[in-house]
């Protein structure tokens, strides 16, 4: 029986899991060193159904996740959380052309029969779009899905966090490193060496660095991530745009009280770099410009710059580590790591409490990436 779980990693996986383990009644331990979380630095956007990605494997996973934030909603409202960081306000889709958008549009009422949580689904003209978005100047058309929906990734880690140690985790603000005891995974903090039931390795990209000196291969690279936080100034209801993704990388992110989110960008060649490149965040302000003028009067509050984890065939992985009998990992989720997170925290949660997980895993079991060598 599971009595005893360390969490290294306190992104949107790590704190899901030590949310959910601490519900059980589980002794949590979580460590993180709140360096480069690529959390802090998510755009946030909710809406896997209008991603073109082929990848099935990928698309069930997001979907699960997406599925899953109202329940997670649910569960934070009944512990008593009133400002939730997660909302449906819909979401927009640019496209270039007419025959784009009928592409998207079909995919998503094909997708709608399984997952109904898209809701409404329409074509939009740019001035469709601006009787909702005032000032709206972006010449493409978009999709509309009724189901799309953002979130605050920072807030919801500190609030998944603030909850879990209210029902009795810890959560320890340093840097560990791991120790092997025959297939045991122990944790070493300073001089101190921990044994846990179950180790549950949730640090994204820094996962290599925690398993290469036990002699694992992990075929995770970092990526670069940077987003831009402006405040608009203006009299309009601005927590009830909706989300925005135009043609390319570039996200548009409305929040209450004229909060807007611009980005994010995905630099490969940077690996674990922090600091912001003023060129790099320009122009993606410029392109966002493009599309709504009004963001030009508005006042830049800060820039979030965070690390994602990439595989080399860009799929995450969660599971057992192998040959080992108490540790589990989750890395590579990439760009869509919010909306795939919450539902691998959750099932990271089952696995290390020794429950069933309820899902089909075997698409994404670690052993695909993480090997001895």
């Amino acid at each position: 029986m599971t009595k005893k779980v360390a969490i290294v990693g306190a992104g949107i996986v790590g704190a899901t899991a030590a949310y959910q383990l601490s519900k059980k009644g589980i002794d949590v331990t979580v460590f993180d060193a709140g360096v480069g979380q690529a959390t802090k630095a998510a755009a946030g956007i909710i809406c896997p159904w209008l991603s073109q990605r082929r990848n099935k494997d990928w698309y069930q996973l997001v979907s699960h996740g997406a599925a899953y934030y109202p329940q997670l909603m649910d569960q934070l409202r009944e512990d008593g959380v009133s400002e939730l960081p997660y909302e449906q306000v819909g979401a927009y889709i640019f496209k270039h052309t007419e025959k784009q958008l009928a592409k998207v549009e079909e995919m998503a009422v094909e997708r709608r029969v399984d997952a109904p949580m898209i809701g409404e689904v329409r074509a939009l003209t740019p001035e469709d779009v601006a009787s909702v978005i005032p000032g709206w100047s972006n010449p493409d058309g978009a999709l509309y899905s009724s189901g799309g929906g953002r979130v605050d990734g920072e807030l919801l880690v500190t609030l998944l966090l603030e909850q879990a140690e209210k029902n009795g985790a810890r959560v320890v603000r340093e840097k560990v490193t791991l120790e092997a005891v025959g297939e045991e995974v122990r944790v070493r903090l300073g001089g101190e060496v921990q044994a846990f039931d179950a180790v549950v390795l949730s640090s994204g990209a820094w996962v290599k660095e925690l398993l290469e000196p036990l002699g694992y291969y992990v075929d995770v690279r970092p990526q670069k991530g940077q987003l831009i936080e402006l405040t608009l100034e203006t009299s309009e209801d601005t927590s009830k745009w909706p989300v925005c993704m135009l043609h390319g990388e570039i996200d548009i992110l409305p929040f209450p009280e004229g909060k807007i989110l611009v980005g994010a960008t995905h630099e490969n060649t940077q690996g674990f770099d922090l600091v912001p490149d003023e060129e790099l965040l320009n122009g993606m302000y410029e392109e966002a410009c493009a599309s709504l003028p009004s963001l030009k009067n508005a006042k830049r509050r800060g820039v979030r710059v965070g690390t994602r984890a990439y595989t080399s065939d860009f799929l995450p992985f969660f599971g057992e580590v192998p040959n080992t009998t108490n540790a589990f990992v989750a890395s590579g989720l990439g760009s869509s790591g919010l909306t795939s997170g919450v539902w691998i925290g959750e099932c990271l949660a089952r696995m290390a409490a020794g429950e069933e997980v309820g899902f089909s895993v075997e698409k994404y079991t670690p052993q695909n990436y993480v090997r001895k060598v």
